[in-house]
């Protein structure tokens, strides 16, 4: 019997839509179900919803809900970390910080000062749970889904036995995105994507082995509502030549060229995907909404019946990883994994973001060789920062997080060293209750 533990469970839609997934496979269809969640009520409602689906779908599952990290560790086989660390009031400033200071983005939980500083807080419970699964699930393996992905999984892969990968919807997702743009069945699509996490480019995109660009180009460059559907994805095709995986409100963030005055945000941020790129803080004002409404939008949930299609699967990878590694169909999917000379020309050891085979051995990562030229720097600058980064938390070193800051393209393009500096240091002094890793919070 497989013991499948998620902790974070309190992510109810995130929760519901994996365990929904995990109920269509044969091989887990008698597993263990373990939720744990810090919040009370948001553990309770996880756990009506996930039982509601296991009566729905009529299967021998057992759910169990839990406070206790190590009583829903104890003997997992695979555990899925969601968590959130620190309510919007602690996470707030990451966002509203830098903006005072002039650096403006639109989500703000990957890179730049507001990830890093997301990433420092976030690090100390990570391993937290890490360290928990050594003692009470030493064989189990880790599938992480919380953000910022690649500097936590770098972090992480470097100080454990436990074997971790992380996941992340934008490969799958931008995949069928240009399907349907080019009238192709998602079925009949095939793809090589490497780079990092929300940084990685699909180094070919065949439809029934064709080369599928020049639909791709056609499609953005003839059809308005396309292009601007993903404007600031689009643009970076067309000049740089290769599509890259994340939303535009993401990527907006990631670069030098679309957010450093009010007047580019005007131009290339005001349409796009449900991040909705153009709007300041957009993540942090979701949050905030769902805060207030979420008691609500679960009843409603609880209350509303389940129909047939509500059964199906959907396209999680930790449900396919999962069936593989108990010993069902081998799986082929991105993960974030150790760069073992995986991508050549991006740093050894970082985390990179490529395809991945998994089956009952475990994860199986394929070698891409070089990202083109063009991808590659702006791709090895971003690898860099995180590299930096992951140092400066695992040496307890706030300078070396001011000069990680100091290289971010969207930082350095509003603010001279001496303005990053002080913004900085006042992340610091913000944040540095939940930052025990750092004995000094002063550059």
């Amino acid at each position: 019997m497989t013991k499948i533990a998620f902790i974070g469970a309190g992510s109810l839609g995130f929760t519901e839509e994996l365990v929904r997934d995990i109920l269509t496979f044969p091989l887990l269809q008698n597993a263990t179900i373990s939720l744990m969640d810090i919040n009370a009520e948001r553990l309770k409602f996880a756990e009506k919803a996930v039982k509601k689906l296991v009566e729905a779908g009529g299967h021998p599952v057992r759910v169990t809900a839990s406070l206790d990290r190590a009583v829903a560790l104890k003997d997992a086989d695979v555990v899925l970390t969601t968590i959130l660390s620190g309510s919007t009031e602690v996470w707030r400033y990451d966002i509203e910080i830098p903006k005072k200071y002039g650096v403006d983005v639109n989500v703000g939980d990957t890179r730049g000062p507001s990830g890093i500083f997301r990433f420092l807080r976030t690090l100390p419970d990570m391993m937290g749970i890490v360290r928990d699964m050594e003692k009470y699930c030493p064989g189990a393996i880790l599938l992480n889904y919380t953000n910022p992905m690649a500097m936590l999984c770098a972090a992480i892969q470097r100080q454990t036995f436990i074997p971790v990968t992380g996941l992340c919807h934008s490969v799958q997702g931008t995949a069928m995105m240009l399907a349907e743009w080019i009238g192709a069945p998602f079925e009949k699509i095939t793809y090589t994507c490497a780079g990092i996490n929300h940084q990685a480019w699909y180094l070919d995109y065949k439809w029934n082995g064709e080369d599928a660009y020049p639909l791709i180009h056609k499609a953005i460059t003839t059809r308005p509502e396309i292009y601007n559907e993903e404007i600031v994805r689009n643009e970076m095709y067309l000049h740089l030549g290769y599509y890259v995986t994340e939303s535009s409100g993401h990527n907006s963030e990631y670069n030098w060229w679309f957010r450093k005055r009010p007047d580019l945000i005007e131009k290339y941020c005001t349409n796009g995907t449900g991040w909705n790129p153009g709007e300041y803080a957009y993540i942090l004002k979701e949050y905030q909404n769902n805060e207030a409404t979420w008691k609500e939008q679960v009843k409603e949930r609880l209350e509303t019946p389940l129909t047939p299609e509500d059964l199906e699967r959907g396209h999680e990878y930790a449900a396919y990883i999962i069936n593989a590694l108990q010993g069902g169909e081998m799986f082929k999917f991105n993960g974030n994994v150790p760069n073992t000379n995986l991508v050549t020309n991006l740093p050894e050891g970082a985390c990179v973001e490529v395809p991945v085979v998994v089956d009952k051995a475990g994860f199986h990562p394929i070698h891409v060789g070089a990202l083109p030229p063009e991808c590659a720097l702006l791709t090895q600058l971003s690898s860099g920062i995180e590299e930096l980064a992951i140092q400066a938390s695992l040496e307890g070193d706030p300078v070396a997080v001011f000069r990680a800051i100091a290289h971010d393209p969207l930082t350095a393009s509003v603010l001279s060293l001496a303005e990053i500096k002080q913004m900085t240091n006042e992340l610091f002094s913000q944040h540095k209750d939940y930052l025990p890793q750092f004995k000094v919070h002063k550059v």
